[in-house]
């Protein structure tokens, strides 16, 4: 039985039944000792137990020698994958291949243990190994990151990590712009030993990072833009459909939420990215939690086809020559992993040998030559030539748990730079020479024990597009909820503005009379930002700034397929522009959306 301390603990968490006079929290017995993680595609419970904590069902609380298994109740692959743990624990780093079945590890070590899947890696599960004879919930004296990182877990990074678990794994943590209310984010109310002693979990998160925060009043940019602005807000649920997911249209010029597309007739599943055909005509999006590329209208919102492609494809683009589409296959381990399709999606042509699997945000080269891919698992970026049809090189980039998870590349496909979530930098790589010619570090200017921070950071980061014209590089960060910008002509970092919670997806678009917006969505937030990265022209992004904030969810004249049931515009991940301003792309527009751009815009390095 588990002894006093630890049942007055589970009072606290609000999960003691008296009326069976035993302890049950997460889905721990104590007859077995065990914990149980259902792996799911619902928001919020991805590692599922069953049993809420202080509105979290992501997170059990056992003694040590405790078994912990991993079943699956998802339509696409995972990893189990131990992202934080005791320095020094027993069976740590835990980690397995990308699978739909079970599986299980024994945790000894006292100590908090959070797991995550490097396919999808938001999806967070906790285990607090506690030892019955101690006071406060075990937190261990310091703590590992998958990829090396040691850090006493009373430090700001340890604190930063264990907010964003909370934040991430209970929706009514998440930052809702609709509601009019200040943001609360709810935190069991336990004390947990840490390397200081003991201390009161909320009052140490309360302290460092605030709460009930009174949210900013949603401000319109000035100048509208040109066309409309997709943002898949893939935790969004409908009525009509189990699996959550919609993608909202925004109007540029009235900057309103005019569109909802769900696609309930085949249960759209966590939509992630998007991307379009050379006439704007059509949306592809990818269904990151499922098997499938949907193609639908982008006027009317219609269903057009949903094809088959692989396992938890990520990201999609086209060739700027042949307007064919390439998708990666987030959660393929075959070093094929990427899918070539025809125009519009009407078949698959091709998987295409990129030397690595589960590719996640690739970018494609201004003449329809080059693709790179950021691999996840092996920390590396491959290179390959459409026009040979040939690897012309696999670089290192960062650790080998660095997690490679984004690109951008500059407008004449001389250099392009890839997001290392987990090691917080962007590697620099000459695309002739196949060389990486430096590492940006996105947390130089942090003190993780501290928490001192002394310059522009961004930790975690993960969408880092470069602008059409090629002056300048977003990046969203998930972590520090941050926008970085880095100036391309001297690869430095020169500026950061402010995000939301799970700072996620950025994308450029047109700004009307001439320059660009950079679109900026948060995965805990249902509004979108929108940072002017040279407001005065001048090709200097320092002074960058967040020129309007727009929300995500719908109004009262938005059309919709599906009616909205709950995460009203939460979860915004992938962003597309429409009309596609890129260099390449741009060129190959419609007159109805070229002759909106000025000549700047039409040929954006000339």
């Amino acid at each position: 039985m588990f002894n006093k301390k630890f049942l007055k603990q589970a009072v606290n968490l609000g999960i003691y039944s008296s009326a069976l006079l035993m302890l049950s929290v997460g889905s721990v017995s104590a007859g077995d000792n065990e914990v149980k993680f259902e792996l799911t595609d619902n928001p919020g419970r991805w590692f599922d137990t069953g049993t809420s904590v202080a509105g979290n069902r992501s997170i059990a609380i056992a003694s040590p020698g405790v078994r912990v298994k991993f079943s699956g109740n998802s339509n696409t692959v995972h990893t189990r994958t131990s992202l934080i743990y005791p320095t020094g624990a027993a069976n740590m780093p835990f980690n397995t291949e990308p699978r739909k079945g079970g599986d299980d590890v024994t945790l000894t070590t006292p100590g908090l243990y959070v797991f995550t899947c490097s396919v999808h890696p938001y999806m967070f599960g906790a285990v607090i190994v506690d030892d019955p004879k101690t006071d406060g919930l075990d937190l261990g004296s310091s703590i590992s990151l998958i990829n090396g990182i040691t850090v006493p877990s009373s430090s700001d990074l340890a604190t930063r990590l264990l907010r964003t678990f909370f934040i991430a794994t209970n929706p009514a943590n998440w930052q809702n712009y609709a509601s009019n209310k200040p943001w609360h984010i709810t935190y069991p109310n336990v004390d947990v030993r840490v390397d200081i002693g003991v201390v009161n979990l909320p009052d140490v998160l309360n302290a460092r990072y605030g709460n009930d925060i009174a949210l900013t009043a949603l401000k319109k940019p000035r100048t509208p833009a040109v066309g409309e602005i997709w943002v898949a807000t893939q935790f969004e649920t409908t009525r009509g459909k189990e699996k959550p997911g919609t993608i909202s249209a925004i109007d540029g010029s009235s900057w309103q939420v005019t569109r909802k597309v769900a696609l309930p007739s085949i249960e759209m599943n966590n939509a992630h990215n998007m991307w379009t055909d050379k006439n704007q005509r059509v949306i592809y999006a990818t269904q990151w939690f499922d098997s499938k590329l949907t193609v639908y209208d982008r006027k009317t919102g219609a269903l057009i086809r949903n094809v088959s492609v692989g396992e938890s494809p990520a990201h999609v683009m086209t060739l700027t020559d042949s307007d064919r589409l390439h998708v990666t296959n987030n959660g393929d381990t075959r070093k094929d992993s990427v899918m070539e399709l025809a125009p519009l999606g009407t078949k698959v042509l091709r998987r295409v040998d990129i030397g690595r699997g589960n590719a996640h945000a690739h970018w494609m080269s201004h003449d329809g030559k080059t693709m790179v891919t950021p691999n996840v698992f092996s920390g590396d970026s491959t290179q390959y030539n459409f026009h040979t049809d040939a690897i012309e090189a696999i670089l290192p980039v960062g650790s080998p748990f660095g997690h490679p998870i984004a690109t951008g590349m500059m407008p004449d496909a001389s250099k392009y730079y890839v997001a290392n979530l987990l090691d917080s930098t962007i590697a620099v790589v000459n695309m002739d020479t196949h060389k990486v010619m430096k590492h940006i570090n996105l947390i130089k200017n942090y003190d993780p024990v501290a928490g001192t921070i002394t310059g522009p950071i961004g930790a975690l980061p993960i969408q880092t597009p470069v602008s059409p014209d090629g002056k300048n590089m977003v990046t969203a960060n998930t972590l520090s909820g941050t926008i970085t910008i880095v100036n391309t002509n001297t690869d430095k970092l020169v500026a950061m503005l402010p995000c939301d919670p799970g700072c996620h997806g950025v994308q450029y678009g047109a700004k009307q009379g001439g320059g660009y917006y950079a679109y900026v969505s948060s995965k805990f937030s249902n509004r979108m930002l929108i940072v002017d990265p040279d407001p005065n022209n001048d090709g200097d992004p320092s002074d960058a700034k967040i020129v309007g904030t727009v929300g995500l969810f719908a109004a009262s004249t938005t059309q919709k397929d599906d009616a909205i049931k709950g995460n009203p515009g939460m979860g915004g991940q992938g962003i597309l522009p429409i009309p596609v301003v890129y260099n390449g792309w741009v060129q190959n527009l419609p007159t109805s959306w070229s002759s909106q751009l000025t000549p700047a815009q039409r040929n954006p390095i000339e």
